[in-house]
Order: C-alpha cells, then sequence, then structure tokens
C-alpha cells in the first residue's frame, strides 16, 4: 500500500509562486512515475505533469509548460510541483498519483494511488 501526502497549497495572488510536495510513505514510489493534477470545481481532472522514477524525464500539459516544473528526491520519497506565474484559473485542488507502470502518462485511469488534495487559490 502507498500512502500519498499533498502539501504546500494556499492562498497567492496572481502572478505569485507555490511549490507543492507529494509525500509518499508505505510501500514508495521508486520505480514509479508520479503525476500531478488538478481539478477545479465543476471540471474534469486535468493532467498537470509526470516525470519519471530515475527524475530524467518529465512531460507537461501545454497550460503549465513554461510555468510549472515537476521535481523529485527518491531519498525523500517526495515529488515536488513548483508553481510560478501563478493565474486566477490555476484556482483548484492538486492531487498527485502515482502510476501503475513506469511510463509517462497523462491519462488519471494509469494512475492507482492518489493523495487527498491539496486547495490553491489565486486571487486576481
Amino acid at each position: 500500500q502507498v500512502q500519498l501526502v499533498e502539501s504546500g497549497g494556499g492562498l497567492v495572488q496572481a502572478g505569485g509562486s507555490l511549490r507543492l510536495s507529494c509525500v509518499a510513505s508505505g510501500r514508495t514510489f521508486s520505480s514509479r512515475s508520479i503525476g500531478w493534477f488538478r481539478q477545479a470545481p465543476g471540471k474534469e481532472r486535468e493532467f498537470l505533469a509526470t516525470i519519471s522514477w530515475t527524475g530524467d524525464t518529465t512531460y507537461y500539459a501545454d497550460s503549465v509548460k513554461g510555468r510549472f516544473t515537476i521535481s523529485r528526491d527518491n531519498v525523500k520519497n517526495t515529488v515536488y510541483l513548483q508553481m510560478n506565474s501563478l493565474k486566477p484559473e490555476d484556482t483548484a485542488v492538486y492531487y498527485c498519483a502515482r502510476s501503475i507502470g513506469g511510463a509517462l502518462s497523462s491519462y488519471p485511469g494509469e494512475y492507482n494511488y492518489w493523495g487527498q488534495g491539496t486547495q490553491v487559490t489565486v486571487s486576481s
């Protein structure tokens, strides 16, 4: 069993930055890719970024490319999402998830463990 816990969310003004953390416990996520997703009220869960288990390959959604950076520290069992130049439309609950396999994927169905989410609110 894997438990994922996100933290680092909060209220920030447009143009500001936040860094989210996703800490794993139990059976860790080594050898699995990790993804970040978000979900705003009334909207589908949206893929943001994913990183390979070695950390040397990443993939981003066009909506966040150039503004968000995903990274990981397998010693600390932690994956980060650095978010810069935040916009009001980035307001959502942000989730991290562990992939079923090792391949990078933007599909939520390819992930089998999810955290409880952390709220990010960007004011205009």
